[in-house]
């Protein structure tokens, strides 16, 4: 069974919590417990029904004021697939909430008020997803029955989301009339909409094919452990163990250890303890080199004839995630996938308004929630590819050396 990672995003207030709640709700992925819990602090009890938008609004200060400000993970499965559903904030000054939930994402959720239509936050989640390049776009017009079910609100409304999505080259865009609170085109298809002729959204997420947004094409093995027992029996085993992140590799092939330029070939694939002729990705498997080479954790192994770019310097579009501001100068470590070097923030070439995707000129700092393009001098060689060309081996974190806390989103360009 394969999984999907989704985002919902949208303005404060347009359902994204609720829509979850529902999901969780109508495919039955709730325990007992926990609907238990929900039903004693619904503010609805008096009509019988239960506020679904507290089953992802777990933090006191969001159940307080009713709004989500933290990045909600929550996971459930039908017959067909597993989800991983990250809940995004829809305040302005949470955007690295949103960058956070939706750098690891498939397919982003964008929620519109039918009764407001696309506002500026549509534009800036929508933004956000081009500059992500999330593959896969569901654009879900909710609170439809607030606005009579009409078919002319919803065509309107795709009108003016169309332009954004052809501007900012969005590729698969899907439209969906929905009501998160009754269920309307959730789970089922609604009979309050019979104009609508598409599968409901869960139908949807069930059956769109994720398996081609994998790049096969290019190899790219991080190692994240080496293994060496040293025992009795395995005297002379060393594996290296790691997930291939993109590409496909064979018994026999020639490789490359990146960043030192060391060749060698595979000699054995491990995949859940049995030796295979291949294995791609995404699999977790444990590599043998037929050579008895240097090779670390953090260390890139990759077919000979697929190399990727290695250099000390990388440009980057970043999005600044601290609440101190980031200064020309400041040090730091980037970690990419594995791999964790220390670095230097060498310039900050101009800001980019989230807003218009206009550039703007750097003021000297760079506050929270800004993205910027940046150059970022590593103090040894990384392996990398650009953002554009394979997310996997493309996007990039900056960690504050001090507190060991991520403070910087980065897509390499």
């Amino acid at each position: 069974m394969d999984l999907l990672r989704f985002i919902t995003a949208g303005s404060v207030d347009d359902g994204k919590s609720t829509l979850i709640g529902r999901l969780l709700y109508d495919s039955k992925s709730i325990l007992a417990d926990q609907l238990e819990a929900i039903e004693r602090q619904t503010k609805n009890k008096a009509n019988g029904d239960i506020d679904l938008a507290l089953l992802t609004d777990g933090l006191r200060a969001e159940r307080e004021q009713g709004i989500t400000i933290d990045v909600a993970y929550k996971y459930f499965s039908t017959p067909r697939r597993k989800f991983i559903i990250a809940d995004a904030p829809g305040h302005i000054q949470y955007t690295r909430n949103m960058v956070t939930g939706a750098s690891n994402s498939e397919l982003i959720i964008i929620l519109i008020d039918a009764r407001q239509g696309v506002v500026e936050q549509t534009r800036r989640h929508s933004i956000i997803a081009s500059l992500l390049r999330i593959p896969h776009v569901v654009v879900a017009i909710n609170k439809m029955d607030l606005a009579g079910y009409s078919a002319d609100v919803y065509n309107n409304i795709v009108i003016d989301y169309a332009q954004i999505a052809e501007k900012l080259g969005l590729k698969d865009v899907t439209y969906i009339p929905i009501s998160a609170l009754d269920g309307d085109n959730i789970v089922e298809a609604s009979g309050n909409m019979p104009w609508y002729q598409g599968r409901p959204l869960l139908e949807h997420l069930e059956q769109i094919e994720v398996s081609q947004d994998v790049n096969h094409d290019l190899g790219r093995f991080p190692v994240q452990y080496v293994i060496r027992p040293q025992t009795e029996a395995l005297h002379d085993y060393r594996g290296y163990a790691g997930k291939i992140v993109s590409g496909v590799y064979r018994r026999g092939d020639k490789v490359t250890v990146l960043p030192a330029g060391i060749e060698s070939t595979i000699s054995r694939i491990e995949h859940n303890l049995q030796d295979v002729e291949e294995a791609w990705a995404p699999q977790s498997v444990v590599l043998h080199l037929a050579d008895d080479v240097d090779v670390s954790r953090g260390n890139l192994i990759v077919p000979s004839q697929q190399l990727p770019q290695v250099s000390n310097e990388v440009t980057v579009l970043m999005c600044w995630m601290d609440s101190k501001p980031l200064l020309t100068g400041n040090k730091y470590q980037l970690q990419l996938n594995s791999t964790r070097v220390r670095a230097v923030v060498k310039e900050i070439a101009y800001k980019i308004d989230v807003n218009t995707l206009d550039n703007t000129a750097f003021d000297g700092s760079v506050k929270l929630n800004e993205v910027v393009k940046a150059v970022i001098r590593t103090a040894t060689p990384l392996a990398y590819d650009s953002y554009a060309a394979l997310r996997a081996n493309g996007g990039a974190i900056l960690i504050d050396e001090t507190s060991n806390v991520t403070v910087g989103a980065c897509m390499i360009q």
